[in-house]
């Protein structure tokens, strides 16, 4: 797409405008770190219109201090007091519905992996956040724990007009098949090759 321009338009019967608002899937995949940081940049470019912002994070522990979230957590208190920018959720272990190091069986992550995928289902039926932040959602369909093609399915037919951006390694090739945007974070060089740990404000 050089200069924003798209190379293509094909004849779908839809005008611009349309075609320009309609609706997105995207994917963020690969081994490279970044995955969830250009997914959070994206959904601070949606509160600033406006959006209804709806993270749900499927494999960080509950412990993790996220600092993504500290901010989106203080973006929603702004929203409650000003009215500037959109109303924010965020979900994660220890709020109901994620497994990540956590007592159990896998059998036991497995069932709670399927529960919070339904509460995800419910909402998309419902039209409620204009925005979903489906953070390393590809981990619990690589481990066989959702089943990928309903999963697929009702992303592809989401009613009304709502945004899912997925992160994570290993996106089956389904979902990449269904998305509309597919971005793979490929590794050059880090700093772990040198035998540097992470670091605050660069990973957390």
């Amino acid at each position: 797409m050089p200069q924003g321009q798209p190379t293509a338009v094909p004849s779908d019967g839809l005008t611009t405008r349309q075609r320009r608002n309609r609706p997105l899937l995207l994917v963020h995949t690969g081994p490279m770190k970044g995955k969830s940081t250009a997914a959070f940049g994206l959904a601070l470019r949606g509160w600033n219109q406006g959006w209804d912002i709806g993270v749900f994070q499927f494999v960080k522990s509950a412990k993790w201090k996220v600092g993504e979230e500290a901010a989106f957590r203080a973006l929603g208190e702004l929203h409650e007091s000003t009215g500037q920018g959109g109303p924010v959720q965020w979900h994660k272990m220890g709020e109901g519905w994620s497994w990540s190091r956590k007592a159990g069986t896998e059998e036991d992550h497995a069932a709670a992996a399927l529960e919070g995928w339904r509460e995800i289902a419910r909402r998309i039926a419902d039209e409620r956040p204009g925005l979903y932040v489906l953070d390393e959602f590809t981990y619990p369909l690589k481990w066989g724990w959702l089943d990928v093609d309903e999963v697929v399915e009702v992303l592809v037919n989401r009613p009304g007009h709502q945004h899912v951006v997925i992160t994570g390694r290993d996106a089956p090739r389904a979902l990449v098949d269904a998305a509309d945007l597919v971005v793979e974070m490929t590794k050059v060089k880090h700093p772990m090759d040198a035998g540097q740990k992470g670091q605050r404000g660069i990973e957390w």
